[in-house]
């Protein structure tokens, strides 16, 4: 077998107690399911409030014409998914529509870009969206493609709480999925954002095709971070027609619980994310994934691009589970 690569970011920040191999990882994967599920509820009890949940909304603020090639992506200029190439929403509507996410519950806002990397007029916009995102007292997040140093320094400046930049999946099967940057442009980025003391919001994608091996490989990669993430996204793959993944194998559903199980046993102290693909799960197999030991999900009717579940039903399902939002404990 061909040996799997785990690539490092320079460690910014005392090293992690545990450090975790592929075949490791992919052990838990294999553990019987109620055996994982015992074993990351545990984890989960260590260190969280069992039946508390994070509420964080995502809103596009400039959608479509990018020009990366990311096979799972409608936003692609690359793809034709009949996403159209708009321009970049004005502070404003930005506010609106984080007063709105905010009365609904949600005390995060994400505000994410289809480029490839901002440039020195996007970035005067977006610093400006932070702070005043930051003054309605919601915890701010921004995914807006690779960061230069100069990038970093801004939104540091302007009260940035948390950096979103995906791995998307192991470096082993990336190619495959996109060829316009590679695996090292990610961490590069993820670096600047850590050693400027910004919060790192860093996760992946599953169902894209890739093995178990795989799979692994890429929680390998975001566990053995120095440190890992403080918020970890799991995304099942959303597919869309016009892109190249849309007739991809569809991930059976325990397998992603899985994913949540495994993520959450290696990142313990890590806010673990149910994120793209949410609309199409049961509600007991979103059931399974708290019980799996994910505490945050992103909420509100559209992501970037895809369909969310509405705010009505999660209100419903955390009712059901007598779980409640983060911000109305706090």
């Amino acid at each position: 077998m061909k040996a799997q690569t785990i690539y490092f970011a320079r460690p910014i920040q005392a090293a992690n107690a545990e450090q975790w191999s592929i075949a490791g990882i992919e052990a838990l994967f294999k553990l019987p399911f109620a055996d994982l599920l015992y074993r990351a509820q545990q984890t989960h009890r260590e260190h969280f409030d069992p039946n508390e949940v994070q509420l964080s909304t995502l809103l596009s603020i400039k959608t479509g014409g990018c020009s990366e090639d990311c096979g799972y992506c409608p936003q692609s200029a690359f793809h034709s998914a009949g996403v159209e190439d708009r321009k970049m929403l004005d502070v404003a509507a930005v506010v609106q529509a984080a007063k709105a996410a905010q009365q609904a519950g949600a005390d995060r806002f994400c505000m994410g870009a289809a480029w490839r990397e901002p440039s020195a007029e996007d970035m005067q916009s977006v610093v400006e969206m932070v702070k005043a995102v930051r003054n309605l007292g919601m915890e701010t997040c921004a995914t807006l493609g690779m960061l230069r140093e100069e990038h970093v320094t801004q939104l540091r400046a302007a009260g940035l709480d948390y950096y979103n930049h995906n791995l998307d999946t192991a470096p082993e099967f990336y190619g495959e999925i996109i060829s316009t940057r590679d695996y090292q442009d990610r961490l590069d980025t993820l670096e600047r954002v850590r050693r400027a003391g910004i919060n790192v919001c860093s996760g992946g994608i599953v169902g894209m095709g890739e093995s178990l091996t795989q799979r692994a490989g890429l929680i390998a990669q975001l566990a053995n971070m120095q440190p890992y993430p403080e918020s970890v996204p799991i995304n099942n793959l959303v597919k869309v027609e016009g892109t190249p993944l849309e007739n991809a194998e569809e991930l059976d559903p325990l397998d992603f619980v899985r994913t949540i199980a495994v993520a959450r046993i290696t990142m313990p102290r890590a806010r673990v994310r149910l994120s793209a693909g949410r609309q199409q799960m049961s509600d007991a197999v979103q059931a399974l994934c708290f019980l799996a030991g994910a505490n945050s999900i992103f909420y509100g009717e559209q992501l970037l691009t895809t369909g969310n579940p509405e705010v009505e039903r999660d209100r419903t399902l955390l009712d059901k589970l007598g779980m409640y939002p983060f911000a109305e404990k706090h």
